[in-house]
């Protein structure tokens, strides 16, 4: 999902981080599981409510008396379960539990092991808060005001649908059928298998779909409501549909274009094929999140979509490119592998974050897009995780309300930031070779964070667990200080981290460190990292081989490292020459000014710093060197951008 525009001995151990002490949350029995669900939906869209009937396939573990499962705002009207074979036994008793969203059925009878059917027929009501099944106010094209029924389900919403097992790990196939008026457009996951009149009301059309893989809940969706579309077909034969508001078309051919484009990427770069026959994209008008990526049918706010092809401008443009991009991506990263629960969350979100703009730096290499990723994520990242009330990206979730707070710019912009160091630490192909591995082993399953950590540490040799625990599991990050030394025709590096706080220095008990990637350039090459390096310890020496006394030397180019770096005044004079004649490159420039910018505020010493940045960006003694200092860096970055 995307949000809407978030002692010395003890000093090498990673602190736990858990959210506030909530009441005791119990996750559901394991007793009785579900492996099918046979699902049927009715909504009134003039009374905003729904009738639903249930026929779920279940497989009991171990022989009990009641169904426990996830319910909100539902009413169940009947209840029974019936035995392979067996006599259909009815539920004596609902017992809703409302804090906790669940109900429990009673029986009469102890439920044997082996399989069965679960019925349920409940009513509920289309709702206006814009989660679980709820109503979107439209206009038509004349006017008037119109309701669709929609759905958002993440993180724990489907349970306001139909009483379900509603956690990631507990997944199943889904049979989805939608009792519908006529001259509405009713979409789910899967295509449409058959389409008949409704024997009791012949206004209505009783639709069927194709049954889903098997998949979490919070991914089921259901649309029904009045769309025009577009349609095109991916080169490995996948039908995309983008679904617009009645008389918009036009306006979803980009986004058309930016997902036929896109799933072939993913395709190849997974090296594991889209499972699904068709994807759906549509623009939805009462949406709280920015995009939501339901396996087979993406919901979409309407200015994360559309594309007016007269008067939208390029950000615009640029902007559906990447949350189209980032949808598409939760296909495989999520929906096929999914987080076995929301502690794993920022992987899911972080990782879509980051190949969002590998796929649009593919797709539409004229957007220099990773210029504007470290423009946007990474510098947004930066600044929030030196605050004193940030928090670790992964975060142990035990309420699934808890889920709600930890959908923030730590969890995306900062999860983002270091998969893209991973990367760049891994290397492409050896990543590629991971997530293939990773994807082909938990298909159709759930996996934790260090799941993927295994995957990646097989494919490439590396420690990746031990790096990335670092990273993942205590905030902030280290700032990295650089001095240097020339011996002949060597360079000698002498490199040490601390923890970088926005607040002033780092005068904690504890002693963070982080295992820090580092990669470095000349100006020989300013283009190409000339050494990398794993930085595992509070401080190294470095050398580097033929590098001349004239040839200036630059920490984490590219700006892909996490971290921030304070050179030696020597070092910062030597880089002036490829400042002032563009050699170095935007992204960097912009890397070093932002640096430079943040130890402005950071510093006890203001004039030393103040002279620093004087020097490097040639601004001058004045009150207004703030803006001077930004204006700067804006005029540099947009320089050599198409």
């Amino acid at each position: 999902m995307l949000l809407s525009t978030t002692t010395n001995k003890e000093c090498h151990k990673q602190k736990a981080y858990t959210m506030p002490e909530r009441r005791p949350f119990v996750r559901l029995p394991t007793d009785v599981y579900p492996v099918n669900y046979g699902l049927c939906l009715k909504p009134d869209l003039i009374d905003f409510t729904f009738e639903g009937k249930l026929e779920a396939i279940v497989k009991v573990n171990l022989a009990t008396n009641q169904i426990v499962m996830n319910c909100a705002d539902i009413d169940i009207i009947t209840a029974s379960f019936v035995p392979e074979g067996g006599e259909e036994i009815n539920a004596t008793g609902f017992n809703y539990q409302n804090e906790d969203e669940k109900v429990t059925l009673s029986f009469p009878s102890a439920l044997q092991k082996g399989s069965g059917t679960l019925k349920i027929d409940f009513v509920g009501e289309l709702n206006d808060k814009m989660k679980g099944f709820y109503r979107s106010k439209y206009a038509t094209p004349a006017g008037e005001i119109r309701y669709a029924a929609v759905t958002q389900f993440e993180a724990t919403d489907a349970r306001r649908a139909f009483p379900c097992w509603d956690e990631p790990a507990i997944k199943a196939t889904f049979d989805i059928s939608l009792i519908v008026p006529k001259d509405r457009v009713a979409l789910s996951n899967m295509n449409v298998i058959d389409r008949k009149p409704h024997p009791e009301d012949d206004s209505l059309l009783e639709v069927k779909f194709a049954t889903t893989p098997i998949m979490s809940t919070y991914l089921v969706a259901f649309v029904i409501g009045e769309y025009d579309f577009v349609e095109g077909q991916s080169s490995d034969g996948v039908t995309v549909r983008v679904y617009t508001p009645t008389g918009k078309a036009e306006q979803g051919k980009f986004a058309l274009e930016v997902a036929v484009k896109t799933l072939p990427f993913y395709n190849d770069y997974f090296n594991v094929p889209y499972p699904l026959p068709k994807i759906d994209l549509i623009a939805i008008a009462d949406f709280a999140a920015g995009a939501m990526e339901n396996w087979g049918l993406v919901t979409y706010r309407e200015t994360a979509l559309l594309i007016d092809p007269k008067n939208s401008c390029s950000s615009s443009r640029q902007w559906v490119a990447l949350v189209v991009g980032h949808e598409l991506a939760h296909q495989w990263f999520g929906n096929l592998v999914t987080m076995e629960w929301w502690t794993h969350l920022w992987l899911n979100e972080g990782f879509a974050s980051w190949i969002e703009y590998l796929c649009v730096d593919h797709c539409f290499p004229d957007y220099d897009i990773w210029t504007q990723f470290v423009s946007a994520d990474y510098t947004r990242a930066l600044d929030l995780d030196a605050l004193d009330n940030s928090h670790p990206i992964e975060v142990n979730v035990g309420h699934p309300s808890e889920v709600d707070e930890i959908f923030d710019a730590i969890s995306y912009s900062k999860g983002a930031s270091v998969i893209r160091m991973l990367h760049n630490y891994i290397g492409d192909e050896d990543f590629r070779k991971g997530m293939h591995s990773y994807l082909l082993k938990f298909q159709h399953k759930n996996a934790a964070t260090e799941d993927l950590w295994d995957c990646l540490e097989q494919a490439s040799g590396k420690p990746i667990a031990l790096v990335m625990s670092t990273w993942t599991k205590q905030m902030g990050f280290p700032i990295i200080v650089v001095d240097q030394e020339q011996q002949g025709d060597d360079r000698i590096l002498k490199i040490s981290q601390k923890k970088f706080c926005a607040s002033g220095p780092h005068n904690g008990e504890d002693c963070p460190n982080w295992m820090v990637p580092i990669s470095i350039c000349t100006g020989e090459d300013p283009g190409c990292t000339k050494l990398k390096v794993l930085l595992d310890s509070p401080e190294t020496t470095i050398t580097i081989n033929n590098v001349s006394p004239d040839q200036w030397v630059k920490i984490n180019p590219g700006t892909v490292g996490f971290y921030r770096i304070q050179y030696s005044s020597g070092m910062l004079e030597s880089l002036l020459p490829g400042i002032r004649d563009l050699t170095l490159l935007p992204v960097d420039r912009l890397g070093l000014q932002n640096d430079l910018f943040s130890l402005l505020h950071k510093q006890a010493d203001m004039q030393e710093e103040k002279n620093r940045i004087e020097r490097v960006l040639g601004a001058i003694s004045a009150p207004d060197l703030i803006q001077k200092v930004l204006t700067f860096a804006l005029s540099q970055c947009t320089h050599n951008t198409p």
